[in-house]
């Protein structure tokens, strides 16, 4: 599990998007991406204030490729991605076609 907290990934999701996000629900995603390995682990709903295209963001931290350090992944709501699963789907998909 990961070693950051949602205070931390809150934090960055403003500074990544800037703009002030409250947690609104902590959600249990497990999903399988065809071609790509199950991924499960806990997504961070945002509601967003002052972001001039979305009002939500859904955000999970991620281990790194090397060493100990985790980075967090932030997906804006919009009109494909509604939802934590469609956000963690989204990225997985992206990253299969990209490397």
């Amino acid at each position: 599990m990961s070693r950051i907290k949602p205070s931390e990934v809150r934090r960055t999701v403003e500074d990544q998007h800037g703009c002030k996000a409250g947690l609104v629900e902590t959600v249990f995603v497990r999903t399988i991406v065809p071609g790509e390995r199950a991924w499960e682990g806990e997504v961070h709903v945002f509601d967003l204030a002052g972001h001039p295209k979305a009002n939500q963001a859904f955000a999970w931290p991620s281990p790194r490729e090397r060493g100990n350090k985790w980075r967090v992944i932030s997906v804006l709501r919009q009109p494909s991605i509604t939802s934590p699963y469609e956000a963690v789907e989204a990225t997985l998909t992206a990253k299969g076609k990209t490397g």
